[in-house]
């Protein structure tokens, strides 16, 4: 409140007091406008100018007023409170304790940065490593830096002591030095993206003064391996879209805190990965390796915590049969973008967890192999289970339909024993497959039925596999007689066996090419009797192929066959090309007919230089001489000579 003015002290000439501020206590040279306004804008808190006057009369010794200290204290007040306006650069906004000085287009960190600043923007400029001053470091509250999208080439030299988090995304970073880090030993966060650290411009103890460092984020950079001496405290790290091609042995040993590793984007294959690669985190709840080159899921995942795993975009074609085995806490898992055709069965049975199940862009063959996932879909999963892209792609007949929809197709698949676990990949397996009651002539083993059929043959039948595969069929007569085999399609899922001994026993194998250490499956049976029914009769099979040759035998077959095709197109391209020579001399046509009455033959006369040996036109013997031809296009019917007197000569 504005105390009133003195009754002693006399009006100031020309105008009011410093606290007069209405009509009534204006002097007799107070101006004022047209309205009765004062013209001068209101202010608030008065100027300091205003103020000024007592304290200098009373330091000239005139009477001091009572206001002196009231205005010494306002005076003081108010600097303090403008200090911080007037510490904050001309090109910057102070907030708080916030300056921005981000997208201004700075070369360089501005001057006069007020000294209690917690975070400084310096974002989207163009600062390059000269633009970063000794003064930046002496800034003893600073906690967030970003640096970001400028054109830094390394860490900077002087960075603020109490810094927590530090972004220096989008520069051209090619290195880490320990002295430049070891200026913020309280650094937690270190946001190094889309840069050019190599493997090699990491110092091995860059980050040996960095002990609370939990997020490091390396993404998009041109790493060829891990970075080594990673601080133990880390929770995240970040090494996605590099150059990554090795994880060598304890790449991540010392890292018990870790909860979060991201590997997209890199060059990992199996065979280049070390066995206790990621064995040793306990705490790791999120593992992505998507878009790498792996066959088949890393070996000792860490089973215990690990909430997320991402697979996906890789070349997996097969994965083992304990793989997710104990990994109860597993809430989401992708294998999306892969060369699956199957899955082992039980390989979901421990994940109580899981919400979301991602298979989509998988080439599913929808066989008997499949049916122990259809049953798992319907009966077991977790209520909550959202599957993503399930749909076959093979056979023909069922692309498209998702598996956990299909009827009638997997309803006379056989269920194994419990427990059971077939091979992940064979195209023979799981061993659920179509077996029929055994009869004196059928013999039966998981994944292989064979049956007699009249007429001493023998029909095969095994569990439909991906197409494209082949599988070894062979038979054998024990006790005499040599093995017969055959490479059947792996799709068809039925082959007859001919030309055996009538109610003979016989020994018949059926094998997969890959893997060639997939053991072969085999049963025994009797060829039937009698004569082969006639095609079309009740009793014959349906989809019988001949007999199957020997092996030499069949490749003789094979040769002279493809050798019947190629004289077969010769010939014809032999007859067709004599036709088109015989059309072009004229033979046969009614030029070269002999006269009426002449009954001779017309002799051609055969070539005798190759200059003659162009197409040459035969003709008879000269007929009746013609009339002269009439003369056409001159005048007069004669043919003009050269005029002009030109002259010419003989």
């Amino acid at each position: 409140m504005t105390p009133p003015p003195h009754p002693q002290r006399p009006p100031r000439r020309g105008g009011g007091g410093p606290w007069s501020t209405g009509a009534g206590n204006a002097g007799p040279g107070t101006e004022r406008s047209e309205s009765g306004q004062d013209p001068r804008p209101p202010m608030a808190p008065p100027p300091l100018s205003l103020l000024v006057p007592p304290v200098g009369r009373a330091a000239r010794g005139g009477p001091p007023g009572p206001l002196t200290f009231a205005a010494v204290a306002t005076i003081a007040l108010l600097s303090v409170a403008a200090g911080p306006a007037r510490a904050c650069p001309a090109v910057c906004r102070c907030s708080g304790g916030r300056v921005y000085c981000n997208d201004r287009g700075l070369t360089a960190v501005p001057e006069g940065l007020p000294p209690g600043a917690t975070t400084l923007f310096l974002q989207n400029n163009r600062i390059g490593d000269a633009g970063i001053p000794a003064r930046l470091g002496r800034l003893p509250a600073l906690r967030v830096l970003y640096l970001y999208a400028n054109a830094l080439e390394q860490l900077p030299a002087h960075l603020p002591p109490a810094l927590r988090e530090l972004h220096l995304q989008e520069n051209n970073v090619r290195g880490l030095c320990r002295r430049a880090l070891a200026r913020a030993p309280l650094l937690e966060r270190l946001h190094l993206d889309d840069n050019s650290v190599s493997a090699a411009g990491i110092e091995e103890d860059a980050f040996a003064e960095n002990r609370r460092l939990r997020l490091l984020f390396l993404s998009r950079n041109h790493l060829s391996s891990v970075p080594a001496g990673l601080p133990p405290a880390l929770e995240e790290l970040r090494l996605d879209d590099n150059r990554i091609h090795t994880i060598p042995l304890r790449a991540f040993e010392g890292l018990p805190a870790l909860r979060r590793l991201v590997l997209d984007g890199n060059l990992l294959a199996n065979q280049r990965m070390a066995d206790d690669t990621f064995s040793r985190l306990g705490n790791l709840s999120e593992l992505s390796l998507g878009r790498n080159a792996l066959a088949a899921p890393p070996a000792n995942l860490p089973r215990a915590r690990l909430r997320r795993l991402s697979l996906a975009a890789n070349a997996i074609s097969h994965v083992p049969a304990g793989a997710l085995a104990r990994m109860r806490a597993l809430e989401r898992l992708d294998l999306s973008d892969n060369n699956l055709t199957t899955l082992p069965r039980g390989l979901f049975d421990d994940l109580g967890s899981l919400s979301h199940l991602g298979l989509r862009n998988n080439p599913w063959f929808c066989g008997c192999n499949l049916a122990w996932l259809r049953d798992w879909l319907r009966r077991r999963a977790p209520p909550r289970l959202e599957v993503r892209g399930l749909l076959c792609q093979a056979p023909a007949r069922l692309r498209g339909l998702p598996v956990n929809e299909l009827r009638g197709e997997m309803d006379a698949c056989d269920s194994p024993a419990p427990g059971a676990a077939g091979p992940a990949t064979s195209p023979v397996s799981p061993p659920a497959v179509v077996v029929a009651a055994a009869s004196p002539g059928a013999a039966a083993t998981p994944g292989l039925w064979v049956q007699a059929a009249p007429g001493g043959a023998l029909r095969v039948r095994w569990p439909p596999a991906p197409p494209g595969a082949s599988l070894r069929l062979s038979w054998l007569r024990p006790g005499g007689g040599a093995v017969t085999e055959t490479l059947v399609r792996g799709e068809r899922g039925e082959y007859v066996v001919r030309a055996l001994q009538p109610r003979a026993p016989y020994r018949v194998c059926l094998a997969a090419l890959e893997p060639p250490a997939a053991p072969p499956l085999c049963a025994q049976a009797r060829a039937g009797a009698g004569e082969p029914p006639q095609a079309g009769s009740p009793g014959a099979p349906a989809g019988d192929v001949p007999p199957a040759l020997p092996p030499a035998a069949a490749l003789g077959a094979a040769a002279a066959a493809a050798a019947g095709v190629v004289l077969g197109v010769l010939g014809g391209w032999w007859r067709r090309r004599r036709r088109r020579r015989r059309r072009m001399m004229g033979l046969g046509g009614p030029a070269l007919q002999p006269p009426k009455g002449g009954g001779g033959r017309l002799a051609l006369r055969p070539l005798r230089t190759p200059e003659e040996g162009g197409i040459r036109t035969v003709y008879p013997p000269p007929p009746p001489p013609l009339p002269p031809p009439a003369v056409r296009g001159y005048r007069g019917g004669q043919v003009p000579h050269g005029g002009g007197g030109g002259g010419g000569g003989s």
